[in-house]
């Protein structure tokens, strides 16, 4: 007979033990469950799938997953991989290890459902060599999944494939971290963010408030210099998201470095070196809004939606 379990004060994420992700949980003292330990644990869990399409995937599934951290709900992670991309910064390896292709899940359900940036903003969306499959992922979402959230490149592909809202390209890069304000007081999503707060933006295109509005959705947040940052769907089973909440403190910090060693005329990150400066150290002064829009998103958008039986989930609208 298993062992009751201990009393957990942080998410008991489910992955696989050998997930790099789970070697840089624990040196946090992150709680992260194993396969093994969860099934001692009679709860259903949550199934979160997560469409991992940034180049470096490891680092991104470790930043979501952190954020995934902060809330007493058991979740289930699925790892996804689109099979019509060939990864120049991940290893096979761990792609077969880890991750299942849209084929792998296509008959499944899931409580929630995200779907990562991706550095291909400069094309245009049917330009990106994915794209057929990525859509393919996106309408199976509408009838197989209960919440989307949409992180940067993936808020504007969602938004451009469910509600023809196109991206825009903007005068320069925009890299920073940005005061934001809350529009809707009572939004579930925001409950309990400051206004304004903070949030980093790393992008080279936006997104129209205007055009959002147009479409039917509603906005949620925005910035002053940044603009759009959350906007959902009516019923709220869509989230947009233009920003990169996820964002660990050295993020931005490294991409500025790297672009600044291909010889790129760019400007350093606002609002995040200390006094400006990129001979100093970043400030993190996102990371409280960033957990609490994650477990939000869990907590209101999923869990207290989501049918106990997913299997009453497939075929819906």
């Amino acid at each position: 007979m298993p062992s009751k379990p201990e009393r957990m004060t942080q998410m008991p994420v489910k992955m696989p033990a050998k997930l790099p992700a789970a070697r840089t949980l624990d040196a946090e003292h992150i709680f992260f469950m194993t396969e093994e330990r969860a099934r001692a644990q009679d709860v259903r869990p949550l199934k979160i799938g997560i469409v991992n399409l940034m180049p470096t995937k490891i680092e991104t599934e470790t930043q979501i997953l952190r954020m995934l951290s902060n809330t007493p709900l058991q979740i289930e992670i699925v790892l996804i991989h689109m099979s019509s991309h060939v990864s120049k910064n991940t290893s096979q390896e761990h792609l077969d290890t880890f991750y299942q292709t849209f084929d792998d899940i296509k008959n499944s359900v899931l409580d929630g459902l995200i779907i990562t940036g991706a550095p291909v903003e400069m094309l245009e969306f049917r330009e990106v060599d994915y794209w057929p499959e990525l859509c393919a992922v996106m309408e199976w979402s509408k009838t197989h999944v209960y919440n989307t959230m949409h992180i940067c490149w993936g808020a504007q592909a969602g938004l451009f494939y469910h509600y023809g809202v196109d991206k825009f390209v903007l005068p320069e890069k925009l890299s920073g971290v940005y005061r934001h304000n809350v529009l809707i007081p009572k939004s579930r999503l925001t409950r309990g963010f400051d206004s304004p707060f903070y949030a980093p933006h790393s992008s080279y295109t936006g997104i129209r408030e205007r055009d959002v509005v147009a479409a039917g959705l509603t906005p949620i947040s925005t910035s002053p210099h940044a603009g759009l940052y959350i906007a959902a769907s009516k019923d709220r089973r869509q989230v947009f998201i233009t920003g990169h909440a996820e964002y660990d403190i050295s993020t931005l910090d490294t991409e500025y470095r790297r672009d600044v060693k291909k010889g790129l005329e760019i400007k350093p990150p606002i609002n995040y070196y200390m006094g400006d400066d990129p001979k100093n150290p970043p400030e993190m002064r996102w990371r409280a809004h960033a957990h609490l829009l994650f477990a939000n998103w869990l907590n209101y958008y999923v869990y207290q939606e989501t049918p106990y039986d997913l299997a009453r989930l497939g075929g819906q609208a």
